[in-house]
C-alpha cells in the first residue's frame, strides 16, 4: 500500500513543478536573489487599476496615500502597464493573516496589493502606516517588487518614512539607489490623511537588467 501511494505521488509533483515552470515561462528576475518575488503574480484574476486600497485601509491608525510615477529607462517617458506589488506590517509590527492566505500571502500577511500603471505611468495606493518590527530591529517599511511588460521583474529599496529614529545612514543615502530613489518618504497631511510621493526610474541601478 504504502509503495502504491508513492508511485503515485512522483507524476503528481512532476506536473505540479512543470505547471509552475511553464507559469512563469517569458518573465526573467534581475538584480539579485528575491526571496518572495514572485508574490508579485499573486493578483489572480483580479483586473488592475493604478490605485489599490489595502484591506487595512478602514481600520483605526494613520491614513497614508503613497503616490508616484515610473518611468522608463530615460527617466521622462512615463513607463505604461507596468505592476507593483506592496505589502507591510501592521500597527503593532506583525505581518498577521487571517488564515485563509495562499501562496506568499502566508509569509507576507493580507495586508498588500497591486497596482498596474497607466499610460501616465502613474500610481497609488490607500494604506495605513505600518509600524516597526517589535523587536525595533528595522524602521518601518513597506516593501515593493516590480514586474515590467517585458517579463522582467525585481525588488525595490522598501518605502521608510522621514524622521523615523530607526533609520540607518544607509536607509536614508544608499549609494545606488534601486529604482534611482532612497525610498525615503515626507509624510504630508493633506484633507485629513497623511500623503507621500515616490518616483521610479525603471531598472536604474538593477544588475543584470539589461
Amino acid at each position: 500500500m504504502i509503495r502504491i501511494t508513492v508511485i503515485l505521488l512522483i507524476p503528481i509533483i512532476f506536473f505540479s513543478s512543470c505547471s509552475r515552470s511553464q507559469d512563469r515561462k517569458g518573465y526573467r528576475l534581475v538584480g539579485g536573489p528575491c526571496e518572495g518575488c514572485e508574490a508579485v503574480f499573486e493578483y489572480g484574476n483580479a483586473k488592475l487599476s493604478a490605485v489599490d486600497t489595502l484591506p487595512d485601509f478602514h481600520d483605526e491608525g494613520e491614513k497614508i496615500k503613497i503616490t508616484g510615477t515610473v518611468y522608463q529607462w530615460d527617466g521622462t517617458t512615463p513607463a505604461k502597464d507596468v505592476i507593483l506589488y506592496v505589502y507591510h506590517t501592521n500597527q503593532q509590527g506583525i505581518y498577521t493573516t487571517k488564515g485563509n492566505e495562499t501562496g506568499w500571502g502566508k509569509r507576507n500577511g493580507y495586508i498588500r496589493g497591486w497596482m498596474k500603471t497607466g499610460r501616465d505611468g502613474k500610481y497609488s495606493f490607500y494604506t495605513l502606516k505600518p509600524a516597526a518590527y517589535p523587536d525595533r530591529s528595522e524602521p518601518a517599511h513597506i516593501h515593493i517588487t516590480i514586474l515590467e511588460p517585458d517579463g522582467k521583474y525585481y525588488w525595490l529599496g522598501s518605502y521608510h518614512f522621514m524622521g523615523d529614529s530607526l533609520l540607518t545612514e544607509e536607509e536614508i543615502n544608499p549609494p545606488t539607489p534601486r529604482g534611482g530613489s532612497s525610498g525615503l518618504v515626507e509624510l504630508e497631511t493633506m484633507e485629513g490623511i497623511l500623503f507621500g510621493e515616490r518616483d521610479f526610474i525603471l531598472g536604474k541601478n538593477i544588475a543584470g537588467y539589461n
